[in-house]
């Protein structure tokens, strides 16, 4: 039966019936079987590691420092804000060799020291140390002294450092107030001395000017005595406005600032204002004219007997050097706001 089956299916696909049921003649003598065809071979790529890019790495460190700024947010805000409290050694702070500072509430203060040189730190007469403390007291040397005598004994702290190259930082803490000193030693170039000016003690020795009959108010209380501050001053804070604008050129007695009491109006200038040529003052008037008015000088500040909405400082020949000092809202503006205070 299977052979007929066999014989059936050979008939139909047209194999010649000797082929369908025969196995393939031997190899001729001499000659060797075939070989089957090969398959082609599958290939298999390989991964290869690319090097990462110079840009790519630079995103990278960028995006890690960014992240790492904002993980630690507090130490960006102090570093700032000890920038901005910092003041350094300006050239129209100098009288003489010593530099003489603007005293402020929280301020940093630049002081420049060497080795082999000694930097004097002195304070207001009749100002007494309390405590004085150093970061590094190892490789910087701080000692104190004093001159004078009476009222015009003076604190002195002296600071020398080992080598060059050292920072630190130094509290001085008085009777009165305490100074944040930021302390750099370089290779040769040192301080000889810093001191500090006191804009409220110069309006203290300003007030206590004041002709007779011109007393300071009493205190709320109705009591007839004056206020502290108003016996002191005659300038109490609540009347005081500093809304001047400083404007122009800067030469070395530039002022510093200028405020009224209502009456009269300050003008305070660099400590070195003392040692040079004072400009004088002109008020301009409505129509732009400049007008000679009447002031005096106490220290270092100019005292104008009057209110004024804009004046400038001059100083020079053809080459005039001005300085313009301006009133925030004019002076009728103020006016209203006192009475209204």
């Amino acid at each position: 039966m299977k052979s007929c089956l066999i014989i059936a299916l050979a008939l139909l696909a047209g194999i010649p019936l000797a082929q369908a049921d025969t196995p393939p003649p031997p190899p001729a003598p001499g000659t060797s079987a075939p070989t089957p065809a090969a398959s082609n071979p599958k290939i298999v790529a390989q991964p290869v590691v690319q090097p990462v890019p110079q840009k790519a790495k630079a995103v990278a460190r960028t995006s890690w420092a960014k992240r790492k700024r904002q993980i630690w947010p507090p130490e960006a805000n102090v570093k700032a804000a000890n920038r901005s409290a910092m003041r350094e050694p300006q050239p129209f702070g100098f009288i003489n060799a010593v530099q003489v500072y603007p005293w402020a509430e929280g301020a940093l203060y630049r002081l420049m020291a060497a080795p082999g040189a000694v930097t004097d730190v002195t304070l207001q007469a009749g100002e007494t140390i309390v405590s004085v403390a150093a970061g590094d007291t190892v490789r910087w040397t701080v000692g104190d002294t004093s001159s004078g005598a009476g009222d015009a004994k003076r604190a002195h702290i002296l600071i020398k450092p080992f080598a060059a190259g050292l920072s630190t930082n130094l509290i001085i803490a008085t009777d009165r107030r305490t100074y944040h000193l930021e302390m750099l030693s370089t290779q040769g170039t040192a301080m000889a001395a810093i001191s500090w000016l006191y804009p409220q003690g110069e309006l203290i020795a300003i007030a206590r000017k004041v002709p007779e009959g011109q007393g300071a108010p009493t205190d709320r209380a109705g009591e007839g005595h004056a206020r502290p501050e108003a016996a002191a001053l005659g300038l109490p804070v609540e009347r005081l406005n500093f809304a001047y604008a400083i404007e122009g050129d800067a030469p070395s007695w530039r002022p510093l600032r200028a405020f009224d009491d209502g009456r009269q109006t300050y003008i305070e200038f660099p400590a070195s204002i003392a040692v040079g040529e004072a400009p004088p003052l002109f008020v301009i008037g409505s129509a732009g004219e400049a007008q000679l008015v009447n002031y005096r000088m106490s220290g270092h500040f100019y005292v104008v007997d009057r209110l004024f909405e804009a004046g400038e400082l001059r100083l020079g020949g053809k080459k005039q050097v001005i300085v313009r000092i301006s009133r925030k809202g004019g002076v009728a503006a103020s006016g209203a706001e006192r009475k209204a205070s």
